[in-house]
């Protein structure tokens, strides 16, 4: 295994993009080997400060050396040819070294040897060419002038940090594969071995929430048993308000089980579904509320529940509030085009009419249920 103190792998790049080629370390220099792509969005976010690092280390030696290996084309030629063109016209300024590599050759020495998963990813080569730092490079300003003093790679420090992003590297593998297994089995619609699956999961991973969110849904909408669908939801009830910094993101999971539009509810007991959301619903409000008001996945289910319990107004308020908060210039654009339309048709269902929003208008589809679903149009 590549970690804290091995030997630094050859570089087998097939095409440098940037840069003068490097075919060794040289001794007595330091190297930042940065893995990344142009669809990572945090690898682009990290290359301003690569950039700045490079110029602020370059008496010191340091050499930054990005590596694209999984650049999304038919071929290497339009990946290769592709790369060249975005880094012309985002990064004209581009101090340091970038190569290009299709064969994978990179991916095994580097990353699969060392259990890292994804991008971005940083390796710091020491100055006798082993490494002293695997991880992201947000968090190389801090241990940079300790390697550049030679007093971190053989220090408590490094050792632990280096622990700790194998175990959390070899947890998420394990996530990763748990989720495959649960994947194919839905796939192929064997909900028994889904269900064994995330069981399986949650067993190995108790706090892991997605995974209960499928067990949930596995349960009640795919496999039908409310009472074990019901039990499980309790518990989750109970785990989600004991742990405070979790407690919206569980008990939304709860709401959107039992009040999620997109879903069939017509089978589950009315009485105890609206039992569970009575207490859930206000709780999550008032923990929306105490955070700023900005969890926007909150409001469409909780506003569901007020929306068929015969509180119309209250849903309506709910959606407009939320719409309200959404509309924020603070608040991302991304953000925006997930949310908005939901809250949009949302709205619209609601008040039995057509509304508009920021351009885009919906319009009511609770007088068809069965029909298509619309998608917001643009206003003219």
């Amino acid at each position: 295994m590549l970690c804290l103190a091995s030997p630094a792998p050859s570089l087998k790049v097939e095409n440098w993009l940037r840069g003068e080629p490097l075919t060794n370390f040289e001794p007595g220099k330091l190297y930042i080997v940065e893995f990344w792509a142009t669809w990572c969005g945090p690898c682009v976010g990290m290359m301003p400060h690569l950039i700045e690092l490079q110029a602020k280390y370059k008496d010191e030696g340091l050499e930054v050396v990005g590596i694209a290996d999984r650049e999304e084309a038919p071929t290497a030629d339009e990946a290769r040819a592709k790369l060249d063109a975005w880094l012309t016209e985002k990064f004209s300024n581009l101090n340091y070294r970038i190569g290009f590599d299709s064969t994978g050759e990179m991916k095994k020495l580097w990353m699969d040897a060392s259990s890292s998963l994804g991008v971005p990813t940083s390796f710091v080569v020491d100055r006798d060419g082993h490494i002293a730092f695997i991880g992201h490079a947000i968090h190389i300003d801090d241990v940079l002038p300790k390697i550049i003093n030679c007093t971190w790679r053989s220090s408590d420090e490094a050792k632990a940090a280096d622990a700790k992003r194998i175990a959390e590297n070899q947890r998420v593998a394990r996530e990763l594969s748990i989720r495959r297994t649960i994947r194919l089995a839905i796939k192929a619609k064997d909900w028994p071995a889904a269900l064994s699956a995330v069981e399986g999961g949650i067993a190995t991973m108790p706090d892991n929430l997605a995974f209960r969110e499928i067990h949930a849904d596995l349960l009640l909408h795919k496999m039908r048993d409310t009472a074990t669908g019901f039990q499980v939801l309790r518990q989750l009830v109970r785990d989600a308000i004991g742990k405070q910094s979790e407690a919206v993101y569980g008990l939304n999971i709860v709401m959107r089980q039992l009040f999620d539009p997109d879903n069939d509810r017509a089978y589950l007991p009315r009485a105890e579904r609206f039992a569970i959301a009575r207490d859930v619903s206000e709780h999550i409000l008032n923990s929306v509320q105490a955070s700023g008001g900005l969890n926007f996945a909150s409001y469409r289910v909780v506003a569901q529940y007020y929306y068929e319990s015969g509180d119309k107004q209250r849903a309506i308020e709910l959606i407009e509030r939320a719409m309200t908060y959404l509309d924020d210039p603070k608040v991302p654009d991304a953000m925006k085009k997930h949310y908005m339309p939901q809250l949009l048709q949302t709205l619209a269902n609601y008040r039995g009419e057509k509304v508009c929003c920021s351009g885009s208008c919906s319009i009511s589809q609770e007088k068809s249920p069965g029909a298509p679903k619309v998608q917001p149009q643009e206003e003219t």
